[in-house]
């Protein structure tokens, strides 16, 4: 009888391992529509970082961030090595987790972690426009190419599809047009940018870049590097947002 209880232990481990994934992997979106459109909402309120800053000097909106970012990041921390914020973590917030967020074996950062760590590092290193122009793009074009992608997604290459793509370009190409003293060339730039590094993976290794982080720094790069080229006689009208 415990020779049969151990080997049933024995199976069930090794089918374990077996299908345990690397951390980082491609994993399969399991998110239905629903739960995917309430996940997109909550990432669709960052948008309210680059209205509020639109309005704000970059030393206020530092002193808004560093806090706001510090508190994500200290609960991400806390879930990684404490069981009951690990508990109330995925109680509260699991229905909306993708795959590899929902491995408590495997240390990593929410989504929030990173789209407010994208927007500190925006806000520290980059001029007003260009930092509003890039976040806005994570905030709607990623959520409209996510919801497109669910609900319409026919041509997939890898885990995204071509609908998805041609949603987040519309969105961004939108925003590009609507950002104060913005260069409209340079928005095109990092609107396609901002396209490209949505449609493909970035890693390192194993590890997956959160692409809230990878949206909007390559877009805010590309158009700081086109305004350096280009226009440089127009960079000091991006310090302004009006």
């Amino acid at each position: 009888m415990a020779t049969k209880k151990q080997d049933r232990i024995t199976a069930g481990t090794v089918a374990e391992r077996q299908n345990r994934k690397p951390y980082g992997s491609v994993q399969p979106d399991k998110l239905d529509f629903r739960k995917e459109l309430v996940r997109k909402a909550i990432h669709i309120s960052s948008i309210s970082i680059a209205l509020i800053y639109c309005h704000i000097s970059r030393d206020l909106a530092l002193l808004l961030l560093v806090p706001l970012f510090t508190g994500f990041f200290l609960v991400d921390m806390l879930k990684n090595v404490s069981e009951p914020v690990s508990a109330w973590y995925h109680r509260t917030f699991g229905s909306m987790l993708r795959p590899h967020e929902l491995e408590k074996n495997h240390r990593h950062l929410n989504g929030a972690t990173w789209i407010t760590l994208s927007a500190l590092i925006l806000v520290l290193f980059f001029p007003k426009v260009i930092a509003i122009a890039a976040f806005s793009m994570v905030a709607l074009a990623d959520t409209v190419a996510a919801l497109a992608g669910k609900a319409f997604g026919r041509h997939r290459f890898g885990h995204k599809s071509l609908e998805g793509s041609a949603a987040f370009l519309v969105t961004a190409l939108l925003i590009v047009t609507v950002v104060p003293n913005l260069n409209m060339q340079a928005g095109l730039v990092m609107a396609l940018t901002a396209t490209g590094t949505e449609a493909f993976d970035m890693r390192i290794g194993s590890f997956k870049v959160d692409d809230n982080l990878t949206i909007p720094l390559f877009s805010a790069c590309s158009g700081l590097l086109c305004y350096s080229i280009f226009f440089p006689e127009q960079l000091a009208l991006l310090a302004f947002c009006r």
